[in-house]
């Protein structure tokens, strides 16, 4: 593949992204492109060609997305492994790196791929526009049409750092926070009933840790009976949150919100409202609400609990 900007004069992310991952390719690694002739390498990066359809789950049938791959996801399916355990210095096939390469590839790469090939987020118009994602940042790196230098390459050099910065920080994060957090999540999911007696309301001994999608996870791993519904945690001023479960992981709905007459309130005339000493807040969509103790936050959980019976009682 060239370093150089290639199909053309506009600057395509999957290119950048492409790129970058061969870069942290290790120089000695079998049939690795930075070292081997042409010939030697068995893989082309190219997906303009009419023909190609080719998805992550057409090249490797484990792999659930179906989005068409571009350059960036080629490279990635392809050397992905390696060059994260390069990158991390662990082993190819250990728990860490076959996490993560499937994280980054749903929350980094896809996207890439899906908007290189015009793929739609959603079916339908969009309520809102997206103008800061990655591929427009790296779109507007390209040379204005009326600028008199149309030359590319330094544009694609900065599309360069800015990509393979941006990839580089999510897999520090993902590596160092996300991918910790599944044991806690796990060890909370197995001490829930000594929360309270339902099942249903998680408590995590941290707040801030991205627990949502190891939460849905563990879910189905576990087989559990019932879906979770609340999660209590302490917040970074020592007070405590309640938060509802998201009904899926990429929705602001709740599974159960919080009591809609409490939403709005604060203090102490929510206190009065729910009849639980200590309110702080519960946000106008009662997606969370706080309370200065974890006791309180237990009570406006497990009060939270007990109008939702009610009301299902009432409508039987």
């Amino acid at each position: 593949m060239s370093l150089g900007p290639p199909w053309g004069p506009q600057l395509h992310p999957g290119v950048a992204i492409g790129v970058s991952d061969l870069t942290w390719w290790p120089p000695w690694g079998p049939h690795s492109p930075r070292s081997s002739p042409p010939s030697l390498t068995p893989h082309r990066y190219d997906h303009h060609q009419r023909s190609f359809a080719q998805s992550m789950h057409s090249l490797q049938p484990s792999k659930p997305w179906t989005t068409k791959l571009s350059s960036a996801g080629l490279v990635y399916c392809h050397f992905g492994t390696q060059i994260l355990a390069n990158l991390l210095g662990q082993p190819e096939d250990g728990p860490a790196v076959t996490a993560l390469y499937d994280k980054l590839y749903e929350n980094f790469v896809e996207e890439i791929d899906a908007v290189d090939n015009g793929v739609a987020q959603a079916d339908g118009e969009p309520r809102y526009a997206l103008t800061t994602h990655l591929s427009a940042r790296v779109g507007r790196l390209n040379p204005r049409w009326n600028d008199p230098d149309q030359d590319t390459e330094a544009g694609f050099r900065r599309a360069l750092e800015l990509v393979g910065g941006e990839f580089l920080d999510r897999l520090d994060y993902y590596h160092r926070a996300w991918l910790p957090t599944r044991a806690l999540v796990e060890e909370a999911v197995r001490r829930r009933f000594e929360v309270d007696a339902s099942g249903v309301v998680l408590e995590l001994p941290r707040g801030g840790c991205p627990w949502k999608e190891h939460l849905f996870g563990l879910e189905k791993e576990l087989a559990l009976p019932e879906p979770l519904l609340l999660v209590l945690f302490p917040d970074r001023g020592g007070q405590w949150r309640v938060q509802s479960v998201p009904a899926g992981p990429h929705t602001f709905e709740s599974r159960l919100p919080l009591p809609e007459p409490w939403r709005g309130i604060r203090d102490e005339a929510l206190s009065q409202l729910a009849g639980v000493p200590g309110c702080v807040f519960v946000h106008a969509s009662g997606f969370i609400g706080g309370n200065r103790t974890r006791d309180g936050a237990l009570e406006m959980a497990r009060r939270t609990l007990a109008l939702r019976r009610g009301a299902g009682e009432q409508s039987g």
